[in-house]
């Protein structure tokens, strides 16, 4: 889950650190990831050959760690990226808040982007949903999947109740998103409504998005 530098007048801090980069991974947040690796494998079965980002890919980056071999490229993207993905060499590493830290990266130089439980950290989605059709070539896809509000009480009781999530990410959440609020966003980041699938899964706790370009 990537940083960001707060546009709020009331919130001026700069997040420092990534996901998984100051604890191990609970036993929920290893099930979010392996349901969420399992939806991203259903919508792409093959990154062959692929030029692919991931942003707010999280200290490890354990999805894209995973596909590292079969993929051209990866740009990772995170205020803090594990030094071993620095040092690959299919893997370009940014860190730093998102998104202006993609100012810089071409445009329509990626095939697939990735954006897993990022946008509810950011003031300012929008800019960040408009970097990646930006960024996406004719033909890619972007894969996003955010907490729904049905799934916030169930990420607040863990977290705040149980301790079984991380309280500090919890914290760090601006918004939750249903189809109704992420669909307008899509459409108005430049993705045509018939490039667009957004629905619910995980039991109703998660909105997943799946965005053309033509």
């Amino acid at each position: 889950m990537s940083g960001e530098t707060c546009n709020s007048p009331h919130h001026e801090a700069v997040r420092l650190r990534s996901f998984g980069q100051d604890h191990t991974l609970t036993v929920v947040d290893r099930f979010g990831a392996w349901l969420s690796a399992t939806r991203i494998r259903k919508e792409i079965p093959s990154f062959d050959h692929k030029r692919i980002g991931d942003f707010g890919c999280g200290y490890h980056a354990i999805f894209a760690r995973s596909i590292l071999c079969s993929v051209d490229s990866a740009l990772l993207v995170d205020v803090a990226i594990a030094p071993d993905l620095k040092q690959h060499p299919k893997v370009q590493a940014i860190e730093g808040p998102l998104p202006g830290v993609l100012s810089g990266t071409a445009s329509r130089s990626l095939d697939i982007v990735l954006c897993t439980s990022v946008l509810e950290h950011l003031w300012d989605p929008l800019a960040l949903l408009t970097e990646i059709h930006r960024l996406l070539d004719e033909g890619g896809c972007c894969l996003l999947n955010v907490p729904s509000w049905r799934g916030k009480r169930f990420l607040e009781y863990s977290a705040f109740k149980l301790s079984m999530s991380p309280r500090v990410e919890m914290d760090d959440h601006k918004m939750y998103y249903d189809v109704r609020d992420l669909w307008p966003l899509l459409v108005k980041a430049g993705f045509l409504p018939h490039n667009v699938r957004c629905f619910l899964h995980k039991w109703g706790l998660n909105t997943f998005a799946v965005c053309g370009v033509d």
